[in-house]
């Protein structure tokens, strides 16, 4: 009986301690009917992600106690059109592009994030690739979350490169909430070696601070990589304001990338509508290179959904180019100072 007794406590302790840990498998596939038209060539395409970006993913957490825990996150793009992985970069630089996968092609990288954190009443320490903290400005004044034919142009068109949205080889910290008030701040390493003539390429920093107090939230965000051809500085501002009946989202940046500068912003609008949501934008992007390039879009779209995981979606976007810009929709082409437009139809689900 006592034999018993004490495997029965020996398996409740396990089961307790099991119950402390989760390991969640989650993503979402998202196919996309896109259509492009531009004054050289239109295109027809299966594409993705026109409402959410396609990804599979697997994160965990670990009860520590005293409010303390500790976890992973491994998550991976993937393309619904082919089946081929999204592609990552090692360094923070040019030269650190796709990976290659079995026989030549991209094969599936957990490029959209690879963490492993520690958390408490102090905050959060993440260490691997992951968004960086000038990203949520672009992100956040956008009513279609950069993705699509009706992401911004200011986000699209941007000129900062490779650490724009994600980085490499990161130390991420995300404190918790002051009165309203958190920040961000990343630290992430290019990792060349010390005798380089490019030693500090992909090396850079970033900080967000940011508020949110009940439907109004703002952040404002400001980020600098180093390159020996001329640093990367990108510098933003958002705010959003739900009113119930209709949210109110905007953004304003201004890049650098040498001695050249582009500056644009974005406003919109989510109207919720029965089982659905109406979205419509306007983004402006222009830099000053020869010309004073310019392009301004206007995207509208509806999504409804089918459940808490399914949902049906279209967009259209228009754009306009001047000063010699060429920016096109969909994988259409257009000749400089043209416009271009664009459609998406699309079923998305979630798990």
């Amino acid at each position: 009986m006592k034999k018993h007794l004490i495997l029965l406590s020996a398996i409740g302790f396990a089961g307790a301690a099991c119950a402390q840990s989760s390991v969640t498998l989650f993503g979402i596939v998202d196919a996309t009917l896109a259509f492009g038209k531009g004054s050289i060539a239109d295109r027809t395409q299966l594409s993705r992600g026109g409402y959410n970006t396609p990804r599979l993913g697997f994160r965990g957490t670990e009860d520590l106690g005293g409010g303390m825990s500790a976890g992973f996150w491994l998550e991976a793009g993937v393309n619904t059109d082919d089946g081929t992985g999204g592609a990552t970069n090692t360094n923070n630089q040019a030269n650190g592009g796709a990976i290659a996968g079995i026989g030549g092609g991209q094969g599936l990288t957990f490029a959209r994030r690879a963490t492993v954190h520690l958390a408490g009443p102090w905050g959060e320490f993440r260490l691997g690739r992951d968004y960086t903290p000038q990203y949520w400005g672009l992100i956040g004044g956008d009513p279609f979350g950069n993705v699509g034919v009706g992401a911004a142009v200011n986000y699209t068109s941007n000129i900062t490169g490779v650490t724009t949205v994600r980085a490499s080889n990161a130390l991420h910290y995300l404190s918790p909430s002051f009165a309203g008030f958190k920040a961000q701040l990343m630290h992430y390493r290019g990792e060349n070696a010390s005798n380089a003539v490019n030693d500090d390429d992909g090396t850079g920093n970033g900080i967000r601070l940011a508020y949110a107090s009940g439907p109004f939230s703002a952040g404002v965000g400001y980020g600098r990589t180093e390159y020996a051809a001329g640093d990367v500085v990108q510098r933003n501002i958002d705010a959003q304001w739900n009113f119930k009946v209709a949210k109110l989202v905007g953004d304003i940046n201004r890049d650098k990338v040498g001695s050249l500068t582009a500056k644009g912003f974005a406003v919109g609008v989510v109207v919720p509508v029965g089982a659905g949501e109406l979205k419509a934008g306007y983004s402006f992007h222009e830099t000053d290179a020869a010309g004073d390039p310019e392009a301004k879009k206007l995207a509208i779209g509806y999504v409804h959904n089918l459940s808490k995981r399914t949902a049906v979606y279209a967009t259209y976007a228009r754009l306009k180019n001047s000063g010699g810009a060429n920016f096109s929709l969909n994988g259409a082409s257009t000749a400089p100072n043209d416009s271009s437009s664009g459609f998406d139809l699309g079923l998305r689900h979630s798990f």
